[in-house]
């Protein structure tokens, strides 16, 4: 079974052991995140888990993280891109905060187990499953975190460094025989049929947050953080101009739209594309756009070119 197909259809193994590992220390540590980000992190828990966006000024969408907190730090996981902009970003703020940052990329291992069976392979295991989106359960030397990379049931394992080939022997010997893993360009695929977007690919800081529609990573009621006052403005007026849509599209030269490509209505600008992958699943192009919002309701349908694309 390869490893598109066991994210499909049973359960598969992603290394995520590039994403970005920041461990914030010190008692102001969650009153500066609070100031910085879009989540109420003073609201958080040991235990607890949050997406959180990280914006300029301008409201513009400088990276995003998952934040966990724990009993003695707050730890990001950050996408491979966004690891030194949000170093640099928080060190820049923290002034006589007692906060200390530090890169701890190198020294936690990071494992996606994702697909319809991700939670049985994991309480196979012997795991206590998180209950809630985002949170964190302790597991053995490990800790798991009901999140996913590729929008498909799934959780995170982070470990030690020097654990993770223990923990692959662990998945290598199950009594159903060896989970597989799932290359990049695998959970490319299925992320993009999922609709589930990734900051450096199909989120940068062009955008504002509701542009991208991923509003769990919004905390609406917060108070103030950085880029507040253009969040809220866009919620109050309720005006964008684009929003990020899942398109299905047919090619007649069989090639697929690159990143930045422009669909267009007559002289009118329909849709931008973020990203395009050919799906095994339904034998036809699939991606995701930034799609002007008179067209952006499912089932439009956009012809532009060699292309003919429909929301879904």
């Amino acid at each position: 079974m390869t490893g598109y197909s066991a994210l499909h259809e049973h359960a598969a193994w992603i290394d995520l052991s590039t994403r970005g590992k920041i461990r914030l220390t010190g008692d102001d540590r969650v009153r500066l995140l609070h100031a910085m980000t879009t989540q109420h992190i003073q609201q958080m828990s040991p235990g607890d888990g949050a997406y959180a966006f990280f914006l300029n000024a301008q409201g513009r969408i400088l990276a995003d993280a998952y934040v966990f907190c724990f009993e003695d730090h707050i730890l990001l996981d950050t996408e491979p891109e966004t690891r030194a902009r949000i170093y640099e970003h928080l060190d820049r703020y923290i002034i006589a905060d007692d906060v200390a940052l530090e890169d701890a990329t190198a020294q936690i291992v990071t494992l996606a187990i994702e697909g319809p069976d991700a939670g049985a392979v994991l309480e196979s295991l012997g795991a206590t499953l998180p209950s809630n989106d985002g949170a964190m359960e302790k597991w053995g030397e490990a800790w798991l975190a009901r999140v996913s990379a590729t929008g498909a049931s799934g959780f995170r394992v982070f470990l030690a460094a020097d654990a993770k080939q223990d923990f692959l022997t662990r998945l290598a010997s199950l009594p159903g025989g060896p989970l597989p893993q799932a290359s990049a360009e695998e959970a490319r695929i299925v992320r993009i049929e999922n609709g589930h977007p990734r900051c450096g690919e199909e989120i940068s800081d062009r955008f504002l947050v509701q542009e991208t529609g991923q509003m769990h990573g919004i905390h609406f009621t917060k108070g103030c953080y950085l880029g507040q006052e253009i969040v809220e403005r866009v919620r109050s007026r309720a005006q964008i101009h684009r929003v990020l849509r899942r398109l299905e599209i047919e090619s007649s030269s069989g090639s697929l739209p690159e990143h930045g490509a422009k669909l267009k209505v007559g002289e009118a600008e329909a849709a931008e594309i973020a990203s395009a992958v050919q799906s095994p699943a339904t034998g036809k192009v699939i991606a995701l756009a930034y799609v002007r919002t008179q067209f952006a309701e499912p089932g439009t349908e956009i012809i532009s070119g060699p292309w003919k694309a429909r929301v879904l």
